[in-house]
Parts: C-alpha cells; structure tokens; sequence
C-alpha cells in the first residue's frame, strides 16, 4: 500500500485572505505605494484542528505546523516528542491548537494512514474541553479544512511564491542616454540587469509602450537602484513589473550594464480550451484574448498586471467565466472569490461598489454551475447569508439598493447619473436574491430559501413597475427623489434580457430599440462590451456579433496591441488611446476583462452551455454567424467537449451524456446515433446521451441574421 499524500491545511479562507493582503499591497505609480481603500482582512491568529480516526496497526505521525502550537492527543497535552508520534492500533483523536501573528496558522500531517487534508475538522477557538469526542458535527463552529497544493513539509503557505522562467528581449537598441530593450509583447516579471560595473544610479523605466517607456516624466513605473562594489554583477529587482518595453538609463554616476533580460513570473496553467475557425482575424483575437487572460491569472484573478493588480469582483466575475472556456482552472477561481470576499462583519460592499456585492453572488453562481461543487457552497453558506444580510439592510425606504455615504456605484465606466434609484442595481439585486433562494436549499435551509424567494419575485415585479418604459421600449436608468428618469440605458436591459426578466415581446423591443439603437447611448469598455454582446447573442444577433467582435478587438490589434485593453475607443488618436483617469498612460493595455471573446466565442458560437450543476446536463447550440467552418474544445468536469461543424456537417465528441444538441437546418438532419426530433420552424434537437461518443451529423445550414 503506498502512502498517502499529505498537504497543509488551515482555516478555510485564511491563505486567501493573507495571500490576497500582500498581493493587494504591490501596487506602485511612479515609485509611491497604493494601497486599496478598502479594508484588508487578516487570518486568524488562533486556530484549532480536531481529527478523530482509528488505526488498524501502529503508526508513526510526523507533524509540521506553521506557528506556535499545542498539542493534545486522546486528551493529553503532550510536552515532548510532539513532532513525532507513535501512536498504537485503536481510535485516536488529535487536537493541535496554533496560534501565529505573522503568518496563517497552518499544520502538515503525515503517518501511513492519517494524513493532514481537507477531512480535518477546524475552528477558531480552543475551548476549554481537551477531551472532544470523535462527533463535531453538532458544533457549527467546526468547519472543514482549506488547503490547497502545499504538499512538502518544507514548504508552509508562507513560502509560496509563483515559479519563474529566463525570458529574453526580443531586441535591444541604444536610445538617447539609455537602451530601449524591447520584449515584443506584454509580459510580467523579475527584471534582471546583467554585466554591472561601476558605481551610481540606474533607472528603469517600464511601459506597456513604446511610448510610455520612454516618457521618464509619464510612465506608471519605475525602478531606481544603486549600483557599487558590493552589487553583484547580475542583479534582480525585488519587485516583478508588467511591460513591454523597458528604457534603462545611468542616472548619476558611471555604471556600465551590458543587458536587460527578465525572469517570467506565471501561473502553470494548462489550455485544455481552444476556438479556431476559417477567420485569421478571429483566430488571432481568440489567442491574443488567451494570453491576456493568462496574464492576469496569477494568485488570484487580477483586473490589470500593471496598474491595480487588485482583486475586483467585478472584473472577477467575467474572467471566472472566460477561465470556463479556456483554462478551466478552479483553484484560483475559489481563492479569488474568497479572496475578494475577506472575513466578517461586513463593513462596506465588496470593493465598496454596490454591483460588485451582488457580483460576487453571481460569480458563486456561474462556479456552482458549471463544476457542480456543491461543498464549495454550503462550507461558504454563512458568509453568502451575511454578505447578502448587510446589504438588505442598507436598502431605502421603498426596499430599493440606492447609494448611501461610503458607496460607490458603478456601472460602467461612462458618463451616466446614478443617483437614486438605479435600476441595474435592483436587477442584481433580484438576481442575488434568486441565487441565495437556490444556495439556501442546497445547504438546506428552507426558510431562508422561502423569503429570499419571495423576495425575489417582489421585487421583479416592483422592478417593471418602476422603471419599464412602454413608450421607448425599454427600462429606464434611475429614479431619483420620487422621480423617473427618461434617460434610456444599455445597462438595465442587457441584464433583464440575460437574465430573462422580458417576456418575448419585451425581449424584442430591447433588441431594436435599445440594443441595436445607435441613439442609446453607446458602451466603450470591454467590461460591458462582454455582456452587451452576450445578450446580441441571446437575441439570434450572431453574424452582427461577430463584425462587433473584430471591429473592436481587431481595432486594438491594429494599433499593436498584444494583449487586450481596459477600454478601447476608435474614435481616439496616437498616444490618447493610452490616456485614462487623467493621467498619459494611466490606462491598461493588459486587463483580465479585455479577454471577452474567449467567452462569447465558447458560449455562443461553439455553442456550449451548462443548463444544471456540473454539466449534468448541458446545451450544445452552434452558429457559424456566417463563417465557413467553426472548431473548438470546451473543457467540463468530466473531459474536453469537442466540435467542428461546417454548413453542411457537425462532428462532435461528448465526455458525458446529459447533452442536447439544437440546430436550424432547412432539411431534416441526420445522425446515425440518434434521432432528432423537430421544435419549430426549421429547428431540430438530438439527445447527446452517450459518453465518450463521436457524433457526425449531416444538415443544411440557415443563413443566420445579419
């Protein structure tokens, strides 16, 4: 039998929020230290981990613990040997209490049989009682471990660190006083300065472009050191950098360095996801959405490598989902979530922005969905009900969200009043609402399930009451002092229809007269790009999603762009599309939510949804949108979903039954491995129930919408 695989543990939650303070407090501009506006929470400092077990035969238990610590076996308190055990056949129970002001209380246990992993039972306190039975059940308190993939006993959560690679420039050049080193697109790490001699002042100045490196005035980041006997001659920054170009120059003194090259810091991720189709524009969109999204997936989600590298929920939300349909890494989607999310009481909202509270529900949601990880939920079931409790409280007299003292609502970043009564944030607000309803039944508490409900469909109702204008067709944007705006927005509809808060001929008076309106007022982010073309998709507008994906996106290729930006505006010219918050290059050219097409390419187009937790059951409805042929692999709990389909053949491969394929096709189509069955006018539907299958299906395609 061979031994089992030990891990560090601690309370659930608390590496993230450690992890999350101290990634949280590299942000820099121009040398000063920013740090969020909003409170950073810190680990427990007193934790208590319990197991009860029974060995068949003797056993030697090593123990590792990260901080000072008792320990009390079948209730004595040991004194000495405590890091080694040997413990006799029979029923055991183990309580290691560890407290720690520095770093997050953690243990790493090891025997043959008796391994330290997510079964160990954790809480907060240790209590009077050294002598607690096998059964922690009945105490709420206790909860399962947290741990992730610490297995070396050497290496406690507080050495983690993201491993590094040599990454050369792809040129380098003699500029003015300096050199221009040239990486050939945006990367992120340890820069390293080789051949030093001498003795003064270097500068390092960083740039997502060449424009912005070589602005010393300008440029968001900078490194200065000093350079004399005792520097060596290759020597390492101590803080990782996101750019692509790097401007090096001697600043007093005489220093001679021959290069500059960086050590690459990543998160090893693998790419079972892929979209490909007969477009060479999209392809490229598709990868160069790939590697933003790689980029800025590191400890945690990160809206930007290079200015915030914060976590924000909002931006979280979206790249959760972009990560369903490329790298279909979990791990990091929960540290984000608990990262972004922090300990009890809640103070303010999450990120103090109103939607991003409601986001996080959201975002639970989507990772519920699409992995069926139900222990994920219940074990975070009391922060949802607390999160959700604070903010019912901070509702108006008529029971609406509206922005109090400490509150930010955002929307987007564009010029709209949001005073008032907002109507998108009531939208979220319902949806949460519904969310928790669902949530509470799963970890089975059915009165919270039943007003949550109720709550919920008041709301709906109020909701359309309020702020539905038949004369305009659509929902209008605020209410504000008892009076309704006439301000038609984007914003509100695009979440009714996703949400499918419309009614069909609702549905059809948003799509034309405020989707497709020119006149409403147009969104420039990719931040709201993401679900404005979702919903053009949910709305049969395909082929007019596709022209917007490459306008856009391809807009930003065209000006050099390697990695997607935070806002893009075509309208704009020269160095003005680097301009933001009122600085020359305050904008980022590498933001996680600029990777929108990974989602709306995998979702819409390879067509592939989960419709119950986990893809038990699941949609498959392609379009080509007008191009010539689409392929793809969409990864699932369960294996890589395969497809390629073309106007006249669609060739799939199912990792797991539950599926239903939807198509148009104007003759009936064909499958030797089923028989589809027809909904409409020229629509058909087959059952994908079969594992590990490949399906070739025979159609003739319907030219779609323009």
């Amino acid at each position: 039998m061979s031994q089992l695989l030990s891990g560090w543990i601690w309370y659930p939650g608390d590496f993230e929020v450690w992890l999350h303070w101290r990634v949280s407090l590299r942000r820099q501009e121009r040398g000063v230290p920013v740090p969020p506006v909003w409170r950073l929470d810190r680990p427990f400092s007193s934790v208590t981990f319990h197991k009860a077990f029974e060995l068949a035969e003797p056993e030697n238990i090593r123990i590792c613990v990260e901080g000072q610590y008792d320990l009390v076996v079948d209730g004595k308190r040991l004194y000495t040997n405590r890091d080694q055990l040997e413990l006799a056949p029979g029923k055991h129970v183990i309580i290691i209490s560890v407290f720690s002001e520095t770093v997050v209380p953690a243990i790493w246990v090891q025997g043959k049989t008796l391994v330290s992993d997510s079964s160990w039972r954790v809480r907060t306190y240790y209590g009077l009682d050294t002598t607690l039975d096998q059964n922690v059940d009945d105490d709420v308190n206790w909860r399962y471990a947290g741990c992730w993939n610490f297995h070396d006993p050497n290496i406690p959560p507080s050495k983690f660190r993201l491993p590094t690679t040599p990454l050369s420039p792809v040129s380098s050049n003699h500029h003015g006083e300096g050199w221009l080193v040239d990486f050939g697109r945006e990367t992120f790490g340890f820069v390293q300065v080789h051949g030093l001699r001498g003795r003064g002042e270097v500068k390092l100045y960083y740039g997502e472009t060449r424009e912005e490196a070589l602005s010393e005035e300008s440029c968001e980041t900078f490194d200065t050191f000093q350079v004399d006997a005792f520097t060596p001659a290759e020597y390492t920054l101590p803080v990782s950098r996101a750019f692509r170009y790097i401007y090096g120059v001697v600043s007093s003194g005489e220093v001679e360095f021959e290069s500059l090259s960086t050590l690459y810091e990543y998160l090893p991720l693998e790419l079972p996801g892929h979209f490909e189709c007969s477009d060479e524009l999209l392809n490229k969109i598709w990868t160069t959405a790939e590697y933003t999204l790689r980029l800025n997936t590191r400890e945690f989600m990160l809206d930007g490598i290079k200015r915030d590298r914060w976590v924000w929920c909002g931006d979280a939300l979206q790249t959760a989902l972009m990560n369903y349909y490329s790298f279909f890494d979990l791990p990091v989607v929960r540290r984000t979530f608990l990262a972004v999310r922090g300990k009890d009481p809640v103070p303010t909202h999450l990120n103090l922005i109103i939607d991003y509270s409601f986001y996080w529900f959201m975002g639970l949601y989507d990772y519920y969905l699409y992995t069926g990880d139900r222990n994920f939920i219940t074990e975070n079931y009391s922060q949802m009900y607390s999160l959700l409790e604070f903010c019912l409280n901070r509702r108006n007299s008529n029971g609406l969200m509206e922005k109090k003292t400490g509150d930010w609502v955002f929307v987007d970043w564009a010029p709209i009043d949001n005073e008032g009564e907002v109507s998108f944030e009531q939208i979220l607000l319902c949806r949460s609402l519904e969310i928790m309803a669902h949530f509470a039944a799963l970890a089975g508490f059915t009165r919270d399930a039943t007003r949550f409900e109720d709550l919920a469909g008041s709301l709906k109702k109020q909701i359309r009451h309020l702020f539905w204008d038949s004369e305009q067709g659509g929902l209008v944007h605020n209410r504000h002092n008892g009076k309704v705006s006439r301000h038609l927005t984007r914003y509100p509809n695009i979440f009714a229809l996703l949400l499918g808060y419309l009614n069909e001929a609702d549905s059809e008076e948003v799509k034309q007269k405020v989707l497709l309106n020119p006149a409403v007022q147009p969104i420039t982010t990719p931040y709201m790009r993401f679900y404005e073309l979702a919903a053009l998709c949910q709305a049969g507008q395909h082929s007019h999603v596709l022209q917007e994906i490459k306008a856009y996106w391809g807009g930003m290729l065209e000006l050099g762009a390697t990695t997607f930006w935070e806002e893009y505006r075509p309208d704009a010219r020269g160095v003005e599309h680097y301009s933001m918050y009122g600085r020359p290059f305050g904008k980022s050219l590498c933001h996680g939510w600029g990777a929108s097409p990974l989602y709306l390419l995998g979702k819409y187009f390879l067509g592939v949804e989960p419709l119950t937790a986990g893809y038990a059951t699941y949609r498959v409805a392609p379009h080509l949108g007008g191009l010539s042929w689409i392929c793809g692999k969409i990864p699932m709990p369960a294996g890589e979903f395969e497809i390629r389909l073309d106007k006249q053949e669609i060739r799939l491969k199912t990792p797991a039954g539950g599926g239903c394929l939807t198509l148009r096709s104007s003759e009936s189509p064909y499958c030797a491995l089923g028989q589809f069955r027809q909904t409409g006018f020229d629509e058909y539907e087959l059952d994908l129930d079969q594992l590990n299958t490949e399906y070739l299906i025979s159609y003739c395609g319907v030219e779609e919408q323009a």
